[in-house]
């Protein structure tokens, strides 16, 4: 096609943000029909003009994204492009030629530069992305990290692709610092949060003017949130790069001096410098430890007070600020100051919470960029059962599995060799069972004092119980799976279920398959342990666990043993006195003021008849399910439970077990189990081996567990039983 007739064909579409499966791939997205328009099909290369230009790959866009007159590109896209999101850009179709020498420049220090063969594995990194002089383009490492490289010089010029012959040359980074490339594509599950903070901060910063013709005060501050790890700092990062302000980070500690007066000099300065660069973005980190709550501060604590009051005349003083918005972050809000809590200092309060499973699949795909990910990987799977992992947790669970899988080849490294092969490295694909190994070395920050390790317990672990498990999934698994069920039906779940019976009957294991197979997040908690002789402690105890339940909702909270926690109040007892302040904070944090949005208190109890009446009313444990005596039905079903996998001798028959242990409960059963298979084992040691030979493999195809030994058994524990039964008797007289 002539030059001319190119250049005619031009479309103009709004900016919007990619994918985050993009990010880095240098391509562009637009609706099937704009490509028409345009005269291009998929895999053409772009040009894409905003305030500079720069060259994409055209992909067609999703279908949900259709016919919005959108152009999806990443971050170093709209730098590259200098747009930013929602500007108006120009395609238009492009010519491009292979590239034989690319000289690029670490945007960040880089060690891979000694060798050859350093650069040649940087070019593979950048295979086929198409770039033009001065652009931005990246390179996804092995595990969680990136290097951005800025194009100093291709040749020929133009635009350019990169192939396998490109000669790729990678000069000394300058010694300027420069800033780190952080978009919005690499945050994961924070898309409401970023869009209230975009409205707070780019808007302001972008267009000052629309703000002083509709005569409005643009928001000044913003105050973030939300337990360690969940995104605060990078949010502020990337709505910095975002909205190429000026930023001035600063961690609240390095404030403090120890000489009268440096501490609130050092503040005036870092305003004074940002309102010197405006528009500016103020971030300080850890504000708690710079605006504490001045009446809790004793009188040795002056240099605080005086910070405090500094920053308050800072940000709401006489003098106006300008185009200077700050944004403050913490991960305890009741610590900071009130005073700075206000409209006019911090606008707005954003929370940032716990990721969910759809958050966390989003943080792991952006984490898994750059990883050779073996087929049997599923992201979902990993999303599904990472509870209470936050962004931090997730980036560390992707390092700990590109870890585990390098662990695998230090047996094959030659430790006198001067570095390790390239072709060993390319080799390795991380595989689920690296991940699952890292699984046991990241824990929870979210969950980090309460968390609870789900065993393995699902539905069919639990023998018989079939009306119990049918009126919990109800209960626990129905409002998460239909929701707008209940929205339309105009009802809200339950807050609380009791879960009575005879000890052995299976409340604990219950509730362990309620955690495993709902997939909700759990918490569980001792009765007991939340017991404290100090004063105020058992009640903050109570609080914090709800208030982390509500943190990582939706929730179930498992109390084992819950009428130690909240017995009958006697007035006439002085040492019931904190029994009843922790039974007051239960109560009110199960059906108080504050809405229990989210979770649900699973409380487990053989003595339902000692728990305070006030707890037991609907609107707190709306529900109490007693476990029965199991029948012989559910006797039968629990022997094959505790019998599975086990050689089992052709003369047992299950039928004949169940109806020999009438009154059994659960735990009585498998006791039954564990001591046949104890038997079995010391008949089979006595006969078959000897302290000079133990049992070989072989041997043990001869190994059955026989009836003999199971109707022995069944008659041990029936006396242990009834030795059981007559020392209760005794008690009672």
């Amino acid at each position: 096609m002539p030059e001319e007739k190119l250049a005619e064909k031009t479309l103009t579409l709004r900016v919007a943000e990619a994918d985050h499966k993009d990010v880095g791939r240098g391509v562009a997205r637009i609706d099937p029909g704009d490509m028409e328009k345009l005269g291009a099909e998929v895999g053409d290369i772009v040009q894409i003009a905003g305030k500079r230009k720069t060259a994409a790959k055209l992909l067609p866009t999703y279908p949900g994204d259709r016919g919005k007159g959108i152009v999806k590109i990443d971050g170093l896209l709209r730098e590259n492009a200098g747009a930013g999101l929602d500007d108006k850009v120009t395609l238009q179709k492009s010519s491009s030629q292979p590239a034989s020498k690319i000289w690029l420049t670490p945007l960040t220090p880089l060690k891979l530069i000694s060798h050859p063969r350093d650069q040649k594995y940087i070019g593979s990194l950048l295979e086929g992305l198409p770039v033009t002089q001065g652009d931005v383009t990246r390179a996804n490492l092995f595990g969680a990290r990136h290097q951005d490289f800025s194009v100093e010089r291709t040749v020929p010029s133009g635009v350019v692709l990169l192939t396998p012959q490109t000669e790729i040359v990678i000069a000394e980074p300058a010694p300027e610092e420069r800033r780190a490339t952080i978009s919005y594509e690499d945050i994961g599950g924070l898309k409401k949060e970023i869009r209230k903070i975009r409205e707070m901060i780019e808007l302001p910063l972008k267009y000052p003017q629309v703000f002083e013709r509709l005569g409005i005060e643009p928001p000044k501050g913003v105050f973030l949130h939300g337990p360690p790890g969940c995104g605060k700092t990078l949010i502020a990062r990337a709505c910095a790069y975002e909205s190429d302000a000026y930023f001035i980070s600063i961690s609240g500690p390095e404030i403090m001096s120890k000489y009268y007066g440096e501490s609130e000099a050092r503040l005036r300065s870092i305003f004074e410098t940002a309102a010197k660069n405006a528009p500016s973005i103020v971030f300080i980190d850890e504000i708690e430890a710079i605006a504490p709550k001045r009446e809790e501060m004793g009188g040795e604590k002056q240099v605080e007070r005086r910070v405090v009051a500094q920053l308050l005349a800072l940000m709401d003083g006489l003098k106006a600020r300008g185009q200077v918005i700050v944004i403050g972050a913490t991960n305890i809000p009741n610590a900071v100051e009130p005073a700075l809590r206000r409209p006019g200092r911090f606008d707005r309060e954003i929370e940032i919470g716990v990721p969910d499973k759809n958050d966390r699949l989003e943080i792991l795909q952006i984490h898994t960029r750059g990883m050779p990910l073996a087929e049997d990987v599923e992201l979902e799977k990993l999303a599904e059962i990472t509870h209470g992992y936050v962004g931090a947790d997730l980036e560390a669970l992707a390092r700990e599995a590109a870890m585990a899988c390098l662990r695998k080849i230090f047996p094959r490294i030659d430790f006198g060799l001067e570095e390790i092969p390239y072709e060993t490295i390319m080799q390795l694909k991380v595989t689920m069972a690296d991940f699952l190994t890292a699984l046991k070395d990241v824990n929870p920050s979210a969950l980090r004092e309460v968390f609870a390790e789900i065993p393995e317990v699902g539905w069919d672990d639990v023998g018989g119980l079939q009306e119990a498990k049918n009126v919990l999934r109800k209960m626990i698994e129905w409002p998460a799976k239909y929701g707008l069920l209940f929205k339309r039906a105009n009802i809200k779940p339950a807050k609380g279920i009791l879960l009575t019976g005879a000890p052995g009957t299976g409340k604990t294991l219950l509730a362990k398959a309620v955690a495993n197979e709902s997939g909700l997040n759990f918490i569980s908690i001792k009765g007991p342990s939340l017991m404290s002789k100090w004063v105020g402690e058992a009640e903050r105890g109570v609080r914090e666990v709800f208030r982390k339940a509500k943190q990582t909702a939706p929730c179930i909270v498992f109390f084992d043993e819950i009428d130690s926690l909240v017995p009958i109040r006697e007035a006439e007892s002085g040492a019931s006195k904190v029994v009843e302040r922790v039974i007051s904070q239960f109560l009110t944090e199960m059906d108080g003021i504050e809405e229990l949005e989210g979770v649900i208190v699973l409380g487990a109890t053989n003595r339902p008849d000692i728990i305070d009446p006030a707890l037991l009313r609907s609107g707190r444990f709306d529900l109490q399910l007693e476990l029965p005596v199991p029948n012989l039905a559910a006797r039968r079903e629990i022997f094959a439970v505790h019998t599975r996998g086990m050689p089992l001798g052709k003369d047992v028959d299950l039928e004949e077990l169940a109806q020999k242990t009438e009154g059994f409960v659960g735990a009585d059963i498998e006791a039954v189990c564990r001591e046949a298979a104890m038997r079995a084992i010391t008949q089979f040691v006595e006969k078959e081996s000897s302290p000079e030979r133990p049992p070989q493999a072989s041997d043990l195809e001869k190994f059955k567990i026989s009836r003999k030994c199971f109707l022995e058994a069944i008659h041990q524990v029936r006396e242990k039983m009834k030795l059981y039964g007559e020392e209760e008797q005794k008690e009672e007289q």
